[in-house]
């Protein structure tokens, strides 16, 4: 199946730790992760890139070769290479690159010299004191090793902010389009916009659940189905982050949101706040004894504690619950307030494209330069151009 462009940069990554590993050339090795990075910051999936024409050896170091691989994986889901080098290597040995204080340098000297293959063999061999006679290791590396696999036995794994959006909203898409469904919202720390996100929480509003239900389970980015009832179900995606499912009417829609939103602790101050005033908060709504009296927005829910609307950004319970009583509660930088945006890109002519896809959006403020080596000396002169207020759709900095 298609894949996302954060997939994409995971297995260039995944390829040049499995080349390093095998003490493949370095400018191959480079290649690779200057590719995982190019793909990893592009604005828009490979597959509408490759809709729309677009050559892909424009991009910065990628050629003829890695073009080739990039349509591979966006078209098939899979790269021949990395199915090659998974079996010319141990199957578990990039789960050695887990553990914090091991690079590919350090698992490839693990590997052909203490032929240390999964995290249990590197586990014994550290507590053996084996790994401290090898070249470049010592007694501390070896104790740090032993402390980072008890720690990693018992961390749950966590996607960054940007990572998990193209999941989220790839899923929030196709639950939107779900017959019966009127509205779909990623909540949790997602929403939150916290930097990493644990799991995805996602909350659907519907006229009848089982639809919803059956499409999530037949969604074909799905791995594993943890759990499936009438209103809820979990699974685990192909990418390895769990999603929590449920499905609201939309008479509790609001409550429901503040609910799987959280902070947990922002949610424990907001019910305490509730029942000093004899009021009981829920996922269903906001109750005064059996009578529900709020709880179809989330804005009802604050109102009915006395409170204007809290963003979600701010519901940490680290004082936006006073600062909202009092009225004085900030206003969130929002897209309409951008009055500038700053690029570098190496190629003339993609730096001029970009320009004139931000003047289309009416950003007052467009700075480009190119050709990267040199682009450190010239940020005093951004500066000085932002807070002049230069309006410009482009400028060429470096000659």
């Amino acid at each position: 199946m298609p894949k996302h462009i954060a997939d994409i940069a995971v297995i260039f990554e995944e390829i040049a730790d499995l080349l390093e590993i095998q003490g493949a050339n370095p400018f191959r090795i480079r290649a690779y992760r200057n590719a995982a990075r190019v793909v990893g910051e592009l604005s828009q999936e490979v597959s509408r890139l490759l809709e729309k024409g677009e050559d892909l050896t424009q991009l910065p170091g990628i050629g003829d070769d890695l073009a080739g691989k990039i349509k591979e994986i966006a078209g098939s889901g899979h790269c021949s290479l990395l199915d090659r080098l998974h079996t010319e290597l141990p199957p578990a040995i990039t789960e050695l690159l887990k553990i914090p204080g091991l690079g590919p340098k350090r698992v490839k000297a693990l590997y052909h010299d203490l032929d240390v293959q999964t995290i249990e063999q590197l586990y014994r061999a550290a507590r053996d004191e084996r790994i401290r006679a090898l070249p470049g290791f010592g007694e501390k590396t070896e104790n740090n090793i032993l402390q980072a696999i008890e720690a990693h036995a018992n961390q749950t794994q966590r996607f960054k902010l940007a990572m998990a959006a193209q999941y989220a909203d790839a899923l929030e898409k196709f639950l939107a389009a779900i017959p019966g469904v009127t509205k779909v919202t990623p909540a949790g720390s997602y929403r939150r916009m916290r930097e990493t996100v644990g799991d995805l929480d996602i909350l659907v509003a519907a006229s009848a659940p089982n639809p919803v239900m059956q499409s999530f389970i037949a969604y074909d980015e799905v791995a594993e189905i943890l759990s499936a009832g009438v209103t809820r179900a979990s699974a685990i995606l192909k990418c390895g982050m769990q999603v929590d499912l449920r499905v609201v009417k939309e008479a509790s829609y609001g409550a429901a949101l503040h609910y799987f939103t959280g902070s947990k602790s922002h949610n424990i101050a907001l019910r305490r706040m509730a029942q000093k005033s004899g009021l009981k908060i829920n996922e269903y709504g906001v109750f005064r004894d059996k009578i529900r009296i709020a709880g179809e927005t989330e804005a009802s829910v604050y109102a009915a504690v006395g409170l204007s609307y809290i963003p979600p950004e701010l519901r940490e319970n680290r004082g936006e619950i006073a600062i909202a009583k009092a009225g004085k509660l900030p206003r969130l930088v929002e897209q309409k307030d951008l009055r500038g945006v700053c690029m570098c890109i190496p190629k003339r002519p993609t730096a001029i494209t970009h320009c004139v896809k931000w003047r289309l959006q009416a950003c007052p403020m467009v700075l480009s330069t190119w050709r990267l080596p040199n682009i450190h000396a010239d940020w005093p002169l951004l500066m000085v151009l932002i807070r002049c207020g230069w309006r410009s759709s482009a400028m060429k900095l470096i000659n």
